[in-house]
């Protein structure tokens, strides 16, 4: 049984570390309210614009008007946005949107690898740390991003992949990102963001093509719906991210401290147990040589 000191060292260390995993814990759910009241209040509108979105793009593709960023080809290069944390701490966030980074890459991807036309695109430490040392080949990196996030900063680098995608730089882009649900559960997902798809190309949709009376003409919509409405997108998965990442961060602190207090009210009782047999000893060994003294 080990000795008093060292059980009493024990404890004040988790208590230690039940003071700084509760002090996360209340930090995390500050920044989850504030960035969840964000998420919620632009969901509709980003989901509303996608789907007018979808529908200009079937539009386009009727049309003699040429969109940009729409390609009909197989796609040569791709470039894959991995979103990601910068810290850590924040239960399976990092590591689910990895596995399923590697699982895209295998099952889709593996020739484009092969090849060297696959690149990733880093947004968060971890994912990046995770790159570097695979070794693959990456395009950047976008760690100040979640710093202090904001649709200024998410426009910018949305515009520089958007220009890269016209240049012929890439041919197809998916972000692989964690979408928030509540604090407990984020669902990785993957989502194509350029080209665009049209709405008989895309998946998810069950709802019958809407011809909107376009006004002013379709090329000036290029020129200002397509990329507002990829900024807005493109916005939208890095705030589910850090939203969701604030979710996941909450609930691994809160096991934790929850495991602190536990793992001290076990050592707590192995203590006193000690120290029960150490008095014990000792009254044994006054009786004893009380009993000594006698003889």
């Amino acid at each position: 049984m080990p000795n008093l000191k060292a059980i009493r060292i024990r404890i004040t260390s988790v208590k230690s570390t039940k003071q700084i995993t509760s002090a996360m814990k209340m930090v995390a759910a500050a920044r989850l309210r504030k960035a969840q009241d964000r998420i919620v209040r632009l969901r509709p509108y980003a989901a509303k614009l996608h789907e007018i979105l979808v529908n200009l793009s079937q539009s386009l593709a009727d049309s003699e008007v040429t969109n940009i960023y729409s390609r009909t080809a197989a796609p040569g290069k791709i470039l894959i946005v991995l979103i990601t944390s910068n810290r850590g701490l924040c239960g399976a966030f990092n590591s689910n949107v990895i596995k399923e980074a590697r699982r895209v890459v295998l099952e889709k991807y593996s020739d484009h690898y092969k090849k060297g036309t696959l690149q990733f695109l880093a947004i968060g430490k971890k994912g990046y740390d995770f790159l570097k040392k695979q070794k693959v080949d990456l395009a950047g990196e976008k760690n100040e991003l979640l710093s202090d996030l904001s649709f200024e900063k998410a426009s910018v680098t949305a515009e520089n992949i958007m220009e890269s995608f016209i240049k012929g730089e890439f041919d197809r882009v998916e972000i692989i990102y964690n979408q928030f649900k509540n604090a407990a559960v984020q669902y990785v997902t993957t989502e194509v963001f350029l080209p665009v798809e049209s709405a008989s190309g895309d998946k998810g949709r069950s709802n019958p093509v809407v011809d909107y009376i376009y006004e002013p003409t379709k090329e000036e919509i290029v020129q200002e719906l397509i990329p507002k409405s990829l900024k807005i997108q493109f916005y939208k998965s890095v705030l589910d991210s850090f939203v969701a990442e604030n979710g996941a961060r909450m609930t691994a602190m809160h096991k934790a401290t929850d495991n602190a207090t536990t793992m001290i009210r076990e050592l707590t009782l192995q203590y006193n147990k000690a120290r029960q047999a150490a008095i014990t000893n000792q009254i044994l060994e006054v009786v004893s040589g009380a009993e000594a003294l006698k003889g």
